[in-house]
Formats: structure tokens, sequence, C-alpha cells
């Protein structure tokens, strides 16, 4: 397939990103600023809040309902390849506005499932709404329309969606006290259409900003060969290995605690107090940006993971817990703007939906998988002590993966 394949169409407008106006940069991030929280809140944060309903009210397993969510990013990996191309060739605008109304009807799907089948169904019709609105394509379309200050406007977003469980983890345990799990969902579907639907179609309109250019030991370089070449193929296994991690952290620190002698409600306020930490990493990532490598800084946060996750499997006391996991939150979130940044700080932004799309796909698939893989590790190694310290330990070998990670001639030191 030719690299030509992926330029941008004759029917779509595509300026230099310097002729943007700064309003229309500005609109751009508030709107994708108020999706992102929205988008997040509903698709994501409302299952865990509404599980353990939909288990008593409709007999089915916890497996099975589990079980679907999972599929739902397992399709979410797939589809983002495809979102990414998209919106290499055409801009956000349409996409995100597609995958608002997929995740209305999915929502709805989800609702009115009579069956498991069916909502496993639903679930995958919801994945793929996910790769449409959740973070890849909003980075997509911030690095495209930022340009040069990319870094900035990916903190500012970051930080706003940061607050989706903030705001709609609490919204949906209230609507679900008032209403049954179905009600609820229709009413987020409801938001979710009121919110994303127009904010995607009117926030997003605009030219599309020609991407920068490659640098210019890249310029013959296609898109496919980047994908293949060693160093990206390391870089997707190490930030693989290491969003495994941290998705495992995240979904069984309340029963490590547990096994720790901790009671409930201080290990859900050392979680908590963990998503704290992530605002407060993501805003120190300019800073680190400006003044490391990307090798170094790849190497370093990916470190950071491995040996925030060792301390929680050893410390034992609650203070110590507790500032390990907060440690923990703040890794994290340098860790999510190190993903947004991954494909400019080495190959540039003309490709970035598709090389994103690609190098976020095993991420995505081991996020899924983190929840099942974390509780099958503790059982299998007699308790999440031992299984945090060889999450650590896999850590440590994705750390010499994004060692290797760096092309030889990597994008110029823009935009940090």
């Amino acid at each position: 397939m030719k690299s030509a394949t992926f330029a941008p169409r004759s029917t779509v407008t595509v300026i230099p990103n310097h002729q943007q106006s700064r309003g229309q940069r500005r609109r751009v991030l508030v709107t994708l600023c108020v999706t992102e929280i929205t988008s997040w809140g509903v698709l994501y944060y409302a299952f865990p809040v509404l599980s353990g309903d939909i288990t008593a009210a409709t007999g089915w397993s916890t497996g099975v309902v589990t079980a679907a969510f999972s599929a739902g990013l397992l399709v979410a990996a797939g589809v983002g390849v495809l979102v990414g191309r998209w919106i290499d060739r055409d801009g956000p605008r349409l996409v995100m506005t597609c995958g608002s109304v997929l995740a209305v009807l999915a929502l709805l799907a989800v609702a009115a499932a009579p069956s498991p089948a069916w909502f496993v169904a639903a679930w995958v019709v919801g994945g793929a709404a996910m790769a449409a609105v959740l973070y890849p394509p909003a980075f997509a379309a911030l690095t495209r329309w930022h340009g040069a200050d990319r870094v900035r406007a990916l903190t500012v977003l970051t930080l706003a969606a940061g607050l989706a469980s903030t705001v709609f983890a609490p919204l949906t345990a209230s609507l679900a006290a008032q209403l049954d799990w179905r009600s609820t969902y229709v009413v987020l579907a409801v938001v979710v259409a009121v919110v994303t639907v127009p904010g995607h179609w009117w926030g997003l309109r605009g030219p599309w900003p020609k991407a920068d250019g490659p640098s210019p030991a890249r310029v013959h370089v296609r898109p496919q060969e980047i994908a293949r070449s060693r160093p990206f193929v390391l870089l997707a296994v190490a930030l693989g290995i290491t969003a495994f991690t941290a998705m495992a952290v995240i979904m069984h620190l309340v029963p490590l605690m547990a096994e720790r002698g901790v009671d409930t409600r201080t290990a859900a306020v050392a979680l908590g107090l963990g998503g704290v930490g992530q605002l407060a990493g993501r805003l120190a990532y300019g800073r680190l940006a400006r003044h490391t490598s990307v090798r170094a800084r790849t190497a370093t946060i990916v470190l950071g993971i491995a040996v925030t996750t060792a301390v929680l499997g050893v410390v034992t006391s609650v203070a110590a817990l507790v500032a390990a996991a907060v440690a923990a939150g703040v890794v994290r979130g340098v860790f999510t703007l190190l993903q947004a940044t991954a494909v400019t700080d080495r190959w540039g932004s003309t490709h970035y939906g598709r090389l994103s799309g690609l190098l976020t796909a095993p991420a995505t698939v081991a996020m899924a998988l983190a929840p099942w893989g974390g509780a099958a590790l503790a059982r299998l190694l007699g308790g999440y002590p031992a299984a945090f310290l060889v999450l650590a330990l896999a850590s440590l070998t994705a750390v010499a993966l994004a060692l290797a990670s760096t092309p030889r001639n990597p994008a110029p030191r823009r935009g940090r």
C-alpha cells in the first residue's frame, strides 16, 4: 500500500498549522475537554459502578458481565487502527461525531439487553464507539491543531479528562440509587447524545491542519515501514507491558491492601489519592519533556511504574501503602502523556493517527486483560503482594525494551 493512500483527500481543506486561529485552537481544546470527560465517564467509569447491580438484577455471572466489557475494550484496540487512518486523512470531526452517535446506540442496546449474548454484542458495539471518542482520536486532533504547543494542550486535556471518574462515578451511583441499572444507562445515553454529538460536530469544525513534516532523514519513510521497524515494535511491546502493570495495580490495589489488613474505606481513599497523583504527574510532564531526551524519558517513566509496583508489593504499613499508591498515581499520570507523545517524539505527526492507533492497540488489549490477569496471578502465587512483585519484574523487562525503542533519527525536539 502506498503512503499516498494516507494523504488528505482533495475534498478536505488542509492548511499549515500556524494559520489556524488561536480561537479555533481554543475551541477544539475546550470541546475535547468536555467531550472526553463525558465519554470516559459514561463509557468507562459507569460500568464498575453498575456491574454489581447488573449481576444482581439479571442473575448473569460476574465473569460474563465483566467479559462483555473486556470484549468492548478488545474491539476498541482493533478499530482504533482504522480510526487513526481516517483521522490522518479526513480529520476528527466526522469520525468522533459518528463515534458519539454509535456510543448512544450501544448504551441503549446495553440497557435493553435481554440476554448475556445481547449484552456482549452491545459492548462490542460500544468498543467500536470507544475507539472513535476516547483518548487516541482526541490526542490525534490536538497533535495536529496545536502543533508545536501540543504538549501543553495534551496536558490540559488529560487533566480535564482525569475528572471523569470524579464526576460520573458519583453521578452514576446517585442515578442507580433512584433507578434500576437499565434506566440509569438510558439516562447516561441521553447525556452522551446531548453533550458529545453536537460537541464534536460543532467544536471540531474547520480546516484540518497540515501535519508537521518528518525529520529530513525520514522524508521517504512510509508509515508501514515505521510500523514494522524494530524501534516501533519494541516500543509497542514495552508500552503494552507497562499498561498491563499500571491497570492491574489500579484494579487490585484495594484487594492488596485488604490482605495487608487495611480496611476497605482506607484502601478506597488510597486509590482516590492515586488519582490525585495522576493529575500532579501530568502537570509535571511538560517540564520533564523539555529537560530529557525521548529515550531517557521513556525508560525513566517505565522504570517508575516498575519501582512503585514493587514498593506496593513489599511495604506493609498503612502510611507506606498510601504513599506508594500516590507515587504510583504520579507515574501513571506521566505515562498517559508519554503514550500521547510517543509517536511525535520519534517520527513526527505526519501519520500520527495511524501510527498511534497501531501503538495503542497492544496497550488497550493489555488493559482489557489486566483485571483478569492480575487476579489470576494472585491466585497462582498465593496473594497480591507476590503478584505485584512479578508485575514489577515484568515492567523491568519493559525498561530494557524502552531503551531500544528510539530510532536513530528521531523527530526534532519541537513542541515540548
